[in-house]
């Protein structure tokens, strides 16, 4: 019986020993584990603050300031049809607040219900990017909102009956004098471009990315986190970079094949090559931002996707060479999430405008 005790307290001590040392072991990985995890955390967040960079407070220059009297102004001309030729085309009318600007459109509808040639981006931090339009046809958003005056979504036939419209309207002189100090004729196209230029150069909207890369710790969720390794990882970020997550460059759309083939569209559209006529601009549009990209389907110059998830496999395809998974382009999507940010206040909603009614006919008088 004594021997049988006592090997029975040795086994009993020689347990308690190796639970021991696997409860320490086990302590040991999960340090060697966690510490693993913050070295790869660490290194996330590095390689991304090396490709993008938080949003600024806004989109000003010193050639073009956001001064309160531009921005009221802008604000009040980008909400306004009365200054189209049938009383409905407007900035806002392809650029609505609840579609976080863009309006959801394949292609947009301008005056008289006429079709634009192409998908309209959202307004949202556009600001910030190089240049305007998909083909870069605009310099700047001043320059954008000038010639939007004579284009299908204003319809006017030249500037001199634009600027009667605006005269026509009560109230809108006195603003521009306010806006343009000391100038003795401020109702210019050039001023309506600068007012609604500097409106829009404060349309910006930080997100949770913007938290993470300021080293927030927790902002974005393990999924999210895949996908910014895996957008790293492949490529993406070649293209889309920067504050703007995009919106810097000129690059040609199916590098690797005919973007067309995986699109399905209906028109081959030769992007820039319809401006400069050089066939090195052959395909080639502005690389889109990708913030808010979740809210602003649907996709491509010409909407032709309408799911997220299916423009991130084919710009994979086409840009990368590479065939993504389901998963990877699950994670893609989800890190795209986190680009989503507020709308701001001032174009969340509607301004009051200077009383009066469309009358295409007043002009003429005002002149």
């Amino acid at each position: 019986m004594k021997i049988q005790c006592l090997t029975f307290a040795k086994r009993r001590r020689n347990a308690v020993i190796a639970t021991g040392l696997i409860a320490i072991l086990a302590g040991a990985l999960t340090g060697i584990l966690f510490a693993q995890g913050v070295r790869n955390d660490a290194k996330l967040l590095q390689e991304a603050q090396d490709a993008f960079k938080p949003l600024p407070q806004d989109a000003a220059t010193t050639e073009y300031p956001v001064s309160p009297e531009r921005v009221s102004l802008g604000r009040k001309l980008f909400f306004d049809p009365r200054i189209s030729v049938d009383g409905v085309g407007s900035c806002v009318k392809c650029h609505p607040p609840a579609l976080y600007g863009a309006d959801g459109l394949a292609k947009s509808r301008g005056v008289n219900d006429k079709l634009m040639p192409r998908n309209a981006p959202t307004v949202l931090n556009v600001g910030l990017h190089f240049k305007i339009h998909w083909d870069g046809g605009r310099e700047n958003v001043e320059g954008q909102a000038k010639m939007a005056l004579l284009g299908i979504g204003f319809g006017n036939p030249d500037y001199a009956t634009a600027m009667s419209r605006v005269r026509a309207i009560p109230g809108y002189t006195e603003l521009f004098e306010k806006a343009f100090p000391g100038e003795a004729n401020p109702v210019t196209e050039d001023n309506w471009g600068k007012a609604i230029g500097a409106y829009e150069r404060t349309l910006i909207t930080p997100s949770r990315f913007d938290e993470y890369l300021g080293g927030k710790a927790g902002t974005l969720s393990a999924q999210e986190s895949r996908g910014l390794r895996t957008f790293l990882k492949t490529g993406c970020v070649q293209c889309h970079d920067g504050s703007g997550v995009g919106g810097g460059s000129f690059e040609k759309f199916g590098v690797v094949s005919e973007y067309w083939k995986e699109t399905r569209s209906k028109e081959i559209d030769k992007g820039r090559f319809n401006i400069t006529k050089d066939d090195a601009d052959l395909y080639q549009f502005k690389v889109p931002s990708l913030r808010n990209v979740a809210m602003t389907a649907p996709y491509f110059h010409d909407g032709s996707v309408n799911s997220l998830h299916e423009a991130v496999r084919i710009m994979g395809k086409v840009q990368l060479g590479v065939d993504l998974t389901d998963r990877d382009v699950d994670e893609i999507v989800a890190f795209l999430g986190s680009l989503t940010g507020k709308l701001p206040e001032n174009f969340a909603t509607a301004p009051v405008l200077p009383p009066a009614p469309f009358d295409a006919n007043r002009p003429a008088s005002a002149k």
